[in-house]
């Protein structure tokens, strides 16, 4: 287990789609979503802990789940959650945990991860993440982790890296957006296309480089409170200057713009477990091929659905495939997994 390596565990994201399971208050990463028992931040930190000391990965998360972190990762402690005072996207937040880090740790090597993304086989993650922060240690480079498409996804960004390097880890070219679904066609039968996982890893001294050369208002405007970190003075630095900063994702912030971007096609089983569709992908089905959590179903048929409910509700359908059902306290959900991306905007409108 090496001492210089970090985790910057990003646990702030609301889920929304996984609504009505995945709330404003209690988003999925706090959730078991595939009923193992364990809930998905659970899960992510359990993987990383068999690379690293318990005490080296920070909890990236809003203000308001703190209390949530502390009581589902019983082994860390408070000062292992790194606070948001407000969403700004994915830039800002990793800066001030990689200044945090900086000051504890001058040689750190730091993997940011997900964590509610489900990865199956962890010895290959493991080896995975063990060739990026061999490579990271000796290269000045910003490493990511791409996942070979299996089919053309628009839900996902996308990866280029040089068609002519053989090494494992190659050059990227660039990121590509979320494409429709002719340009995924494209990319998917050009062969040098990787899905964008948003996992990444870098030497503390790179990316703080990287951020000193793109962004260095940002830098300039958290470097004044390096001193301030990891004291008992830096939450009010936070508090002051964390809404301040600009919101921007650490992709058109740093990864966009540098050349010393690197890609491993990663070897492990992987899903982002962003949508109820992905999680029926990932589930067990009966011969009617219904995924069931926490339900006992009976069905007439009814093909192809997935079925959540609190407590071991009984479910009876009829005539129903492809569906999403899920009864979660005072809602059910009732609705087509083809407009899955849908309930998104269902839940904005509810808000409104």
């Amino acid at each position: 287990m090496n001492k210089n390596y970090y985790a910057i565990l990003m646990a702030g994201g609301v889920g929304s789609r996984f609504w009505p399971v995945s709330t404003t208050e209690f988003p999925k990463q706090f959730h078991d979503m595939l009923g193992t028992g364990e809930t998905l931040i659970q899960k992510t930190f359990s993987r990383l802990a068999q690379i690293m000391p318990n005490e080296n990965i920070l909890i990236l998360t809003n203000e308001a789940y703190n209390d949530i972190v502390l009581e589902q990762l019983p082994q860390i402690k408070p000062d292992q959650v790194v606070l948001e005072p407000a969403m700004r996207n994915t830039a800002p937040c990793i800066l001030y945990a990689s200044l945090k880090i900086k000051k504890k740790d001058p040689n750190a090597l730091i993997l940011v991860a997900p964590s509610d993304h489900w990865i199956e086989d962890e010895m290959q993650f493991i080896a995975n993440i063990q060739n990026t922060f061999n490579f990271c240690e000796y290269q000045d480079s910003l490493m990511t982790l791409g996942i070979l498409p299996t089919f053309p996804n628009t839900g996902y960004g996308y990866i280029e890296f040089d068609k002519l390097d053989t090494r494992p880890i190659k050059k990227v070219v660039q990121f590509r957006e979320k494409p429709d679904y002719r340009t995924a066609q494209k990319f998917i039968q050009s062969r040098n296309f990787l899905w964008n996982a948003g996992i990444f890893a870098w030497s503390v001294n790179s990316i703080l480089n990287a951020f000193q050369k793109f962004q260095p208002e940002m830098y300039a405007h958290f470097y004044k409170g390096f001193d301030l970190l990891n004291t008992p003075d830096e939450k009010a630095f936070i508090s002051e200057n964390y809404p301040l900063a600009e919101n921007i994702s650490i992709d058109y912030a740093i990864l966009e713009k540098a050349n010393n971007v690197y890609v491993l096609s990663a070897t492990f089983d992987w899903n982002d477990l962003g949508t109820w569709g992905s999680l029926y992908d990932k589930l067990p089905k009966d011969e009617n091929f219904n995924a069931v959590v926490n339900a006992d179903l009976v069905v007439e048929n009814s093909v192809h659905n997935i079925v959540r409910t609190d407590s071991k509700k009984l479910v009876v359908i009829d005539g129903l495939n492809d569906y999403i059902i899920v009864d979660r306290e005072n809602v059910l959900l009732i609705y087509p997994k083809n407009k899955e991306q849908d309930i998104k905007k269902i839940v904005s409108k509810l808000k409104d």
